[in-house]
């Protein structure tokens, strides 16, 4: 998706310092499970918020086949957290707000800070997309009807479009959009989807409330963090979590105390969280299906090297083409990508559109993850409509049916 980020141009720092430690690519796809949440007990008390803090960004999407990507990321990690409880955890009591990182994302309000690069570039840049007609009057318009008002949707700011293609934005919407960009409006909530807007000297805490931090403390603190989630991670990993530039990362990796490390069958160097390679990860492997824009496999090169895994989402293929299906979710069991099933709902029915299962082994798990998956969204019957490879269907019906479904 693109985003219209705008670039900062860092001075590149010098060649990669020698390995400290050596890793199996075993340990290495072990250590991202654990820094994303999924291998271990899951820290319920700490709840959606504490995942969203581990993690450091929850993409946004506007696709909901069994719900939203936003809601399946947590259900992932924490299983079938109520749906309203999610959005609670996001929205309330000022624990987060929506921006540009790896695209639009949920993000935990500590961030705020550390994104006054993206908004100084912004500023700097001068627009997005769209320019305004009256920059001056239209920003102000928008600034008052909010500072009267309190938060509000576009539609309340007087609409999002004028009256053509979705990109032909109404000089109100591209105000607003312009001053959520440069951090003069914030995004508190989204209701129906849509954004709702407040100004951000109101709703982000005053001691967060600043643009303090110069360009390379932000980037360092934002590389510092992307280790942390991923646990391991090549340069350009480091770069797609928040959409930073490779000569961005290179200027802080040194100040960041990520340790340089090899991974095995890995062609470019790796960079460890120091905290992630104290301790071997140990723990349950959860069993669920993902989100393709889950931050554990939203980077497909990552995915690919980390499991062996090709995936691609194919929403805005054309169905003829599609290979496994609009909105195909992987299945993570024992710690490895071992399927894909393309979800719909048909009333009280969860319906497997196309499934695809890498062994016989894949078969419990996908019907276990199927199950939960059906319970949270309020199905009580599963169908399979396409099964790969077919002769695996008796055996996925017979473990659905032991479930009750």
């Amino acid at each position: 998706m693109t985003t219209g980020l705008p670039s900062t141009t860092v001075p590149s720092t010098a060649a990669t310092p020698a390995p400290q430690v050596s890793l199996s690519a075993d340990e290495a796809r072990r250590i991202a499970l654990r820094a994303q949440g999924l291998l271990g007990a899951p820290d319920r008390r700490a709840g959606v918020r504490g995942m969203l803090r581990q993690l450091g960004a929850v993409q946004l999407d506007t696709i909901s086949v069994l719900a939203r990507s936003h809601e399946l990321v947590p259900f992932a990690r924490l299983g079938p957290v109520g749906r309203q409880a999610v959005e609670s955890a996001y929205w309330s009591d000022s624990h987060s707000f929506e921006y540009w990182s790896h695209a639009a994302c949920v993000l935990p309000i500590e961030e705020w800070p550390h994104f006054a690069f993206r908004r100084r570039a912004f500023r700097d840049r001068g627009h997005r997309w769209h320019r305004m007609q009256d920059r001056e009057g239209s920003c102000a318009a928008v600034r008052d009807r909010l500072r009267s008002e309190g938060p509000l949707t576009t539609a309340g700011l007087g609409g999002g479009r004028n009256g053509g293609e979705w990109w032909d934005w109404s000089e109100s919407k591209i105000a607003v959009e312009w001053l959520l960009d440069i951090g003069e409006v914030v995004v508190t909530e989204r209701r129906g989807w849509k954004r709702v807007y407040d100004l951000a000297e109101r709703a982000v805490p005053e001691a967060l409330f600043h643009d303090e931090l110069d360009d390379h403390e932000c980037l360092r603190r934002l590389v510092t963090q992307a280790g942390a989630a991923l646990g391991v991670a090549t340069r350009a990993d480091l770069a797609d979590y928040h959409r930073l530039k490779a000569e961005q990362v290179d200027a802080v990796l040194a100040d960041t105390g990520l340790v340089p490390v090899e991974v095995q069958g890995w062609p470019r160097p790796g960079w460890a969280d120091p905290a992630a390679l104290e301790s071997t990860p140990r723990g349950r492997h959860r069993t669920t299906l993902l989100s393709p824009f889950d931050s554990l496999i939203w980077d497909r090169p990552r995915t690919e090297r980390l499991f062996g895994f090709i995936h691609r989402l194919e929403a805005y293929v054309p169905k003829p083409k599609r290979v496994h299906g609009y909105f195909a979710m992987p299945l993570l069991a024992g710690g490895k990508l071992v399927g894909r099933v393309d979800p719909a709902r048909e009333g009280t029915t969860l319906v497997a559109r196309q499934l695809s299962l890498e062994s016989t082994k894949a078969v419990e798990p996908m019907a276990r993850a199927l199950g939960e998956a059906a319970s949270w969204v309020g199905c009580d019957a599963v169908r399979v409509e396409r099964c790969d490879p077919e002769e695996l269907r008796p055996r996925l019906r017979t473990a659905l049916d032991e479930l009750g479904l």
